[in-house]
């Protein structure tokens, strides 16, 4: 079974680093479920190569790298302006 590993950005991690950490625990088991396989959790955002992931009402956007089996998460916020 092939395992993606997962990344943070400097500029994610710091947006992580701000939220409550009842947030962050439910963010790191959900991003934790994307290594398996990331195409049945993630949708693609309108307009570019990014894919949105839902936990709640916060949202992780990330982008996948096929080659490396790698996923970035770019952004990490609540859902009103994560996409700002």
């Amino acid at each position: 079974m092939l395992l993606f590993s997962i990344e943070f950005t400097q500029s994610a991690e710091k947006q992580f680093g701000k939220l409550e950490s009842g947030v962050q625990e439910r963010i790191i088991s959900a991003v934790e479920r994307l290594r398996i396989r990331p195409g049945e959790h993630l949708v693609k955002l309108v307009g570019g190569n990014a894919y949105k992931f839902r936990v709640g009402d916060y949202r992780a956007v990330c982008i996948i790298d096929y080659t490396k089996e790698c996923i970035y998460v770019v952004k990490v916020g609540h859902r009103k302006n994560v996409y700002d």
